[in-house]
């Protein structure tokens, strides 16, 4: 079952979310397997992550990972990730 989860972090920079990234790079943890997309979104200082996953399962087994990175980089997260189930995925065709 695929997913989509939004992060609820507080006050997200730029630096922290590549700090994030560089940490994981390091440990052989980036990009994780089961991860279908990651974006960031937002203004600087209060930017947003969401991310698609095939499965609870692969973002399960990243959270091991995932959430010492976020600690050891100063992000705050106010709460838990929310989880939805993805029912489609389309991307349009462009046109020629």
């Amino acid at each position: 079952m695929t997913i989509l989860v939004r992060f609820p972090v507080e006050g997200l920079t730029r630096q922290q979310h590549d700090e994030v990234s560089r940490r994981l790079e390091e440990r052989g943890a980036w990009p994780p397997e089961g991860l279908l997309l990651h974006v960031l979104f937002g203004t600087e200082g209060d930017l947003k992550v969401s991310e698609m996953w095939e499965s609870p399962e692969h973002l399960a087994a990243q959270s091991s990972q995932l959430l010492p990175a976020l600690s050891e980089a100063g992000v705050k997260m106010v709460g838990e990730p929310e989880v939805f189930q993805v029912h489609a995925v389309e991307q349009p065709q462009t046109m020629a």
